[in-house]
């Protein structure tokens, strides 16, 4: 085989390459990292089991879903939030479709803003499930040097966040519900943020595109992301105030995604 030939041979199969790595980016819902423990890596069902996991916010949204799914992998849980009897439902919830008895599950109402109820609210979880365990709470790592941080950066969900956002007064919400076909299933996002913890990932984004690309932007294009934020963040504001969720009217032309 002349070099010729091998020189045209590998130039075709590194083209090839790239555009197969293109096209994974364009279906992509995760950086690619994260994507390739997904495929490689561990598995929740394996790391995850006899641990205890507190989740915060866990009365709606990503927090509630993180809540039904740990509960299938027999975790002890702490679940905390504002509304107590949001939480209670949640608990229902996780008890008749999960593998867990009511001693497994802790109820903690926790205001996050009140940063001085957070000493005593770990020491309520410490003398309930004992030590070592996997929080969504920050903490002073100083006192607790085995804590490990995953730094998760989900793109839009479905959630009750334009449906719950306030007005102009203070004590009223929006109280609409708006179109989120656009946006990641709650359930996906959640099994990806296991995946994390399963495999001690530092940072991982998980979003699905156009916005996982506006991640990489930011990440290596700063000056381009800045001018791309700049040109929608106008019409995401409006699109907000108007009680249309934010990003509803430029994306319409993505594929629906379905819980």
């Amino acid at each position: 085989m002349s070099w010729e030939l091998l020189l045209w041979l590998l130039a075709l199969g590194t083209l090839l390459a790239l555009v197969v790595q293109l096209l994974r980016f364009l279906r992509a819902d995760g950086d690619l990292t994260l994507l390739w423990a997904e495929w490689q890596g561990r598995r929740p069902e394996w790391e995850l089991t006899d641990v205890v996991v507190w989740v915060t916010g866990a009365s709606s949204g990503i927090g509630e879903e993180l809540a039904y799914q740990l509960s299938k992998l027999g975790v002890s849980l702490v679940l905390s939030a504002r509304r107590a009897h949001e939480l209670e439902r949640v608990k229902r919830r996780c008890l008749e479709n999960g593998n867990l008895k009511g001693k497994d599950i802790l109820v903690l109402p926790l205001d996050l803003a009140d940063r001085s109820s957070h000493e005593e609210a770990t020491k309520t979880v410490l003398q309930e499930f004992g030590k070592g365990f996997f929080s969504t709470l920050q903490m002073e790592l100083d006192a607790y040097p085995g804590v490990t941080v995953s730094n998760i950066c989900p793109g839009p969900v479905i959630s009750n966040i334009v449906k719950n956002s306030l007005t102009g007064e203070v004590t009223k919400t929006l109280g609409s519900e708006a179109d989120q076909s656009h946006k990641m299933a709650t359930s996906r996002c959640v099994r990806l943020m296991l995946i994390c913890m399963a495999n001690d990932l530092k940072e991982v984004w998980i979003a699905e595109q156009p916005f996982l690309l506006m991640a990489y932007l930011w990440q290596y294009m700063p000056t381009w992301a800045w001018w791309l934020t700049n040109k929608l963040g106008k019409k995401r504001i409006e699109n907000f105030k108007s009680g249309v969720d934010a990003d509803s009217s430029y994306f319409k032309i993505w594929k629906p995604k379905h819980d």
